[in-house]
């Protein structure tokens, strides 16, 4: 293709607005968090997730750009009814409506109405309160070990490349669910609420916890705290 050709044609790709999808990267998270996970697990990549606090199947979503490759996972979340949506749109994922704590029971929950604000932390919730945002329900939720939803599905994993927490509060009692000498992600997302700067992560109990499992610190959006698994050298 000529020169004058091909300015012809991206000047007409131009007016229509497809040159420039040709070079957008739609991002799904609510912090550019899916973006972030490109430089880490490649493009051409097929993995496996785990959703912990899912919330949407794509809203907010830290793994729909992933499973729009190719990828699949576990979706979890304790909101009822949101499983249905994520059912109808993810259908190769395994998607459960329950909650996750250190301790097998039940939680009460405390809905929004913006369900990205809801959870288990009833002092969280009260603190969230405001004009524009406002409790219009809780329930006793169902919770288990995330170590135990492993157990149950590791059939359709050989390994987990990511694991992906936000649960508004309750992150490191989540992570502390884990059985971390069997089921270790290659890659851990977890929101730390009190942890705005670099200096809040380091001193948070999250990251001393991840460290003290070989995990490293490789990115941070706002809230959310990127770690990378050093002990297989993967």
């Amino acid at each position: 293709m000529n020169v004058q050709l091909k300015a012809k044609l991206y000047k007409l790709l131009s007016i229509f607005g497809i040159e420039r999808k040709l070079y957008s990267n739609p991002s799904y998270s609510q912090e550019g968090e899916d973006m972030i996970l490109r430089r880490f697990v490649g493009d051409g990549s097929i993995g496996f997730y785990v959703d912990i606090g899912a919330h949407h199947p794509y809203r907010f979503s830290n793994t729909y750009f992933l499973y729009q490759k190719g990828w699949r996972g576990i979706n979890i979340d304790p909101l009822p009814g949101a499983m249905e949506l994520f059912k109808s749109c993810r259908p190769r994922d395994i998607n459960l409506t329950l909650g996750i704590a250190a301790v097998d029971g039940t939680l009460n929950y405390f809905m929004f109405n913006e369900p990205a604000l809801n959870t288990f932390d009833k002092y969280l919730a009260k603190s969230r309160e405001s004009h524009q945002y406002k409790i219009i329900d809780s329930r006793a939720i169902p919770v288990t070990r995330l170590e135990t939803i492993l157990e149950n599905h590791q059939h359709q994993f050989r390994s987990i490349d990511l694991l992906t927490v936000d649960v508004e509060g309750l992150d490191y009692e989540v992570l502390q669910s884990n059985n971390w000498l069997k089921f270790r992600p290659r890659l851990v997302i977890v929101e730390s609420l009190q942890s705005s700067s670099l200096i809040d992560v380091m001193k948070s109990e999250i990251y001393k916890f991840l460290i003290d499992k070989e995990y490293v610190l490789v990115a941070k959006s706002f809230y959310s705290c990127i770690f990378l698994d050093q002990s297989s050298g993967r």
